[in-house]
């Protein structure tokens, strides 16, 4: 399945958030992705050569997010960027998460 051509679509807050199967099944195709031990988000990091190109691969991020109207948690250390992805309307993971993963890992 290709998940980067899916758009995010609006969460209703109390929905329903993805199940164990589920998180496995969009997981397999994001084997950078790690799986929070609690299954309620989800997160990478990044390393860039310095703190410019770390912080212009954040601009991007943050343009796409945007545009997607689903945003990570971002932290910058130096050159390394952390991502971490889940849906606060349904408290943990939503097909949104695996989409903007699938998103950003075409610009890392």
């Amino acid at each position: 399945m290709n998940l980067s051509d899916k758009k995010c679509t609006p969460c209703e807050v109390g929905g329903i958030s993805l199940t164990a199967e589920e998180i496995v099944l969009y997981a397999k195709d994001r084997p950078q992705w790690q799986i929070a031990s609690d299954s309620k988000k989800i997160s990478r990091s990044f390393k860039f050569k310095n703190f410019r190109e770390a912080l212009a691969f954040v601009n991007k991020v943050g343009e796409l997010a945007e545009t997607e109207g689903h945003h990570p948690d971002i932290v910058i250390h130096y050159n390394i960027v952390t991502l971490e992805l889940w849906t606060h309307a349904v408290g943990g993971l939503s097909i949104n998460d695996f989409i903007l993963a699938a998103k950003i890992d075409l610009l890392g």
